[in-house]
């Protein structure tokens, strides 16, 4: 039996998943104590289904908590970031064009050092030890332990960002150390900020993770624990310490996958119906569509790995006015249990909508009969427009394809809408996302620039599949499992060598699962 956790930003939601099945689905308040709420969502389900914990063959949760620490600008820490380029790229200093907010909250020491390789692989300049030893004494000096490290074109070669972490290791034991090779794709500025992110929420990826773990000890569930990230799969709980904004946009991709999973589509539009927001996405084989252009994260461009969604602000708590013309994009958020007139308070909510209009057993109906039938028309028609028009941008053709609708908020919509084949509400729909963080799968994935003349292409791609799938059962996929999800080539005329972009991807279950 396998637990999923979902940690949002209103309520936590948890699910128990045997061979296959939902035995039990639960949901709880957001505590601000992340560790107290994952406690309390899994003692409630394994007393609802009278399981014992030594049952649990494996704990899998997503959370917001890293992306609402930037959002907030909360529990991030001080950072120094160390650009290897000189002589070159010292035109734009870092975190250019960042919000003036968040830059005084990490307080930044910048530096510029020689290193870096040009677009076809030859180097800018060696990489000075001596100026490395320098800036970590002076980063020691000043008591940052927080490092970002970027070097020109790391991700073609990345040997430079590992030798200066090892010269800064010895300087200064104790600090936490990201590298952009490691986090981010081709593309200097974008790949640096996502690295300085990075590096100011290490700390608080530690103090998460083991809030996470003491809460299982607690429960005497001795199974190994694994964290969402982005693409939809699952991270050992080191990796999240060490890479904690590559689980950014787990959230919607765990409802996305959850979708897919109970509705049996593997290839739909998926629609994810909050409170506040509804996220729009796409499922391609059962895993989201990713995003191809570069992602504004709390205010800052990055481009590691995120999926395609569109959000729109509709939600069960949308606030109704003008007559019904005028649907969100605010919202009463976690008071709609107090707020909406269904639940005896004094705001119109779009949640009121559907129930007068459905007819739904949702607090009590009968205080929106007196609701004129022009307000729920009106509202209703905005709510289809604005579902239709996301829908119509997140799709690729003109042809229709099936969509499947969770969340708590897919009381709003029963029926299809234009550019849709069929709108499919699965059951367990409201807990779509515990159930995405519980798919037991794990990936590997190679992102980087090959040169075909050196060994050709169908030998090149042969080995970067090896190493995808080595990458996976690394992860803890078992090995019979491990399939390749995607392979993608972009060639780069602009380099010499037939040189392409490679992008390939193993998925596999986990060995316990």
């Amino acid at each position: 039996m396998q637990i999923g956790v979902d940690v949002g930003g209103t309520n936590t939601d948890g699910i128990i998943l045997s061979n296959g099945k939902v035995l039990v689905s639960e949901k709880t308040t957001t505590t601000e104590d992340v560790g107290d709420g994952v406690f309390n969502i899994i003692q409630t389900v394994l007393k609802k289904g009278d399981i014992s914990p030594n049952k649990i063959s494996s704990v899998m949760i997503g959370t917001t908590h890293f992306t609402n620490a930037l959002v907030e600008r909360k529990k991030l820490q001080q950072i120094a970031a160390i650009r290897l380029a000189l002589p070159a790229a010292d035109s734009l200093e870092q975190m250019i064009g960042w919000p003036k907010d968040l830059v005084s909250n990490l307080n930044p020491i910048k530096y510029f050092a020689k290193g870096g390789y040009e677009v076809d692989g030859r180097e800018i300049s060696k990489l000075d030890k001596d100026e490395i030893i320098k800036i970590a004494e002076e980063i020691a000096n000043k008591n940052y332990t927080n490092i970002a490290i970027n070097s020109v074109y790391s991700p073609l070669n990345s040997e430079m960002e590992l030798e200066a972490n090892e010269i800064i290791k010895k300087i200064i034991p104790n600090s936490n150390i990201s590298l952009s090779h490691s986090i981010g794709k081709v593309g200097l500025i974008e790949r640096e900020n996502a690295t300085i992110i990075n590096a100011a929420l290490t700390n608080l990826a530690e103090e998460i993770v083991e809030s996470f773990k003491n809460a299982l000890k607690k429960l005497e569930i001795n199974a190994p624990l694994y964290i969402s990230q982005n693409d939809g799969t699952l991270m050992k709980p080191d990796k999240v310490k060490q890479y904690p904004v590559l689980t950014f946009a787990c959230g919607p991709t765990n409802s996305m996958r959850g979708a897919a999973y109970l509705s049996g589509i593997e290839d739909s539009i998926i629609v994810d119906i909050g409170g506040t927001t509804s996220d729009i996405g796409y499922i391609k084989s059962g895993f989201p569509r990713q995003s191809a252009i570069a992602t504004d994260v709390g205010g800052v461009r990055t481009n590691f790995r995120m999926p395609d969604i569109i959000s729109i602000g509709l939600g069960g708590g949308s606030l109704i006015r003008e007559n019904g013309n005028l649907v969100g994009p605010d919202s009463v958020g976690f008071r709609l249990s107090e707020k909406a007139l269904v639940f005896g308070g004094d705001t119109l909510t779009a949640t009121d909508i559907a129930v007068k209009h459905y007819d739904l057993d949702i607090g009590d109906k009968s205080l929106v009969n007196n609701l004129d039938d022009s307000i729920i028309k009106n509202a209703k028609k905005e709510i289809t427009r604005l579902l239709e028009d996301a829908v119509d941008k997140m799709k690729t053709s003109s042809e229709k394809v099936p969509a499947v609708f969770v969340g708590g908020g897919t009381i709003l919509n029963r029926e299809n809408l234009n550019g849709i084949s069929e709108l499919v509400i699965p059951d367990n729909f409201a807990v779509a996302n515990a159930v995405g963080a519980a798919l037991g799968q794990v990936s590997g994935e190679v992102d980087r620039v090959f040169h075909y003349d050196n060994l050709g292409r169908d030998k090149t791609i042969e080995l970067a599949t090896e190493e995808a799938k080595q990458l996976a059962k690394d992860a803890g996929a078992k090995e019979s499992s491990i399939e390749i999800n995607e392979i993608n080539e972009n060639p780069l005329a602009y380099l010499p060598g037939k040189s392409v972009r490679l992008q390939i991807k193993a998925i596999g279950d986990l060995e316990n699962y």
